[in-house]
């Protein structure tokens, strides 16, 4: 029978240390897996194996092809099968800065699928620290945080990634009142994902000793054709702001927009299409300011009817509910998440970037002709 391996996630390490103890408390037999990466500059990192009690094994493990994520990887999988046979449940605690995807979907391979099961990915949170980091637009590297050489992530973009990509979140630390706001700025930027708050023994963490996760179903939730966006909410300041269109933008307008629209808001996504391209889905990701569009493949209207049965139902289904018959599943949805956002005026700046009732009748011979600010973020993404 396999073993259960829970992913424990998360910038805040006392957060996540206290969610790690209490796991290794409450499942006698448990083991506990940490890579610290305070030596990666050095280009090696140390391994801790730990139960409830005492330290089982410390290592020093080499830089594996100079990767950080790699390194913990291909270190992390053959310590957890090793363990796997006496262990009752197996539990990954992640370095700070290491978004558990990447991990998840590693661990998810055929020579370790009789001997593991993945069942939780939980993402553990400072209650205060994470109302502050989530709006910090600075790089790792600029908060203190360490990470690789070459490593230009920025601080909010990691901390929505742990926390969109969760089945579970656990919350820690600050007032009564900082858990509160917490709760609720969680509840808008991941509405289907249960939050717990285990302030004593009595206080619950998930089950983290179930069914086997999916990979490819966790990475459907968060990916630009798939993700489960939020939906339009109210919660005391907070705001979540859905835009839902169906007329193409015009390419430069929206360029000219993207500033004001990235600051008027926390954090937002979601996928759009461009007059100048209207054959590929793009995906628009933002968090405290910084923002990042990608090519996220073709729409399946662009696609042949014969090409549908090579992606997946959920792309199908997702396709399907935006549905247009002269459109297709050309869309734009975006979310937008902040404090107090207007949304009448977000609404009006982007409608105002969709083209004109004369410009869409021009058709797309003319649209290709538009100038397109967007081309030297997409098509130098498409070259590397």
């Amino acid at each position: 029978m396999s073993t259960p391996v829970v992913l424990v996630a998360g910038l805040h390490a006392s957060a996540r240390t206290a969610v790690v103890d209490r796991l290794l408390r409450d499942h006698p037999g448990s083991v506990a897996v940490h890579h610290d990466l305070r030596e990666v500059t050095a280009d090696r990192v140390q391994r801790v194996v730990r139960d409830a009690s005492t330290v089982l094994d410390l290592a020093d493990v080499r830089l594996a092809h100079g990767c950080v994520t790699c390194t913990v990887r291909e270190d992390l999988l053959p310590q957890l099968v090793r363990h796997a046979a006496t262990a009752s449940l197996l539990v990954v605690d992640l370095w700070d800065s290491v978004e558990p995807r990447s991990v998840a979907e590693a661990l998810d391979c055929e020579e370790a699928h009789d001997i593991l099961r993945l069942t939780c990915v939980l993402t553990a949170l400072h209650a205060e620290h994470m109302l502050v980091d989530i709006t910090r637009g600075d790089r790792l590297r600029e908060t203190g945080q360490i990470a690789a050489s070459g490593d230009q992530r920025f601080l909010a973009e990691v901390l929505a990634r742990q926390i969109e990509y969760a089945t579970a979140l656990s919350v820690h630390g600050g007032d009564e009142e900082d858990v509160e706001l917490s709760r609720a700025v969680l509840a808008h930027l991941a509405p289907c994902t249960p939050v717990f708050a285990p302030g004593s023994a009595e206080s619950p963490l998930p089950d983290v000793t179930g069914a086997r996760l999916c990979t490819r179903e966790l990475a459907e939730r968060v990916d630009p054709a798939t993700a489960q966006l939020p939906c339009d909410a109210q919660t005391d300041e907070i705001t979540t702001v859905v835009w839902h269109r169906l007329r193409p933008l015009h390419p430069a307008r929206l360029f000219e927009a993207v500033d004001e629209l990235v600051t008027q808001s926390v954090r937002s996504r979601g996928r759009f299409w461009l007059a100048s391209r209207p054959d590929r889905q793009l995906a628009w990701d933002a968090v405290a300011g910084i923002v990042s569009v990608e090519d996220a493949g073709p729409w399946l209207a662009a696609l042949p009817e014969a090409a549908w049965d090579m992606v997946s139902p959920a792309r199908r289904t997702a396709a399907g509910l935006d549905w247009d018959p002269v459109t297709g599943d050309r869309v734009q949805h975006l979310v937008f998440t902040g404090p107090d956002l207007d949304r009448e005026r977000l609404h009006a700046l982007l409608d105002s970037c969709l083209l004109t009732g004369e410009e869409a009748r021009a058709g797309s011979g003319v649209w290709a002709g538009y100038d397109d600010p967007f081309a030297h973020i997409l098509d130098l993404k498409e070259i590397a």
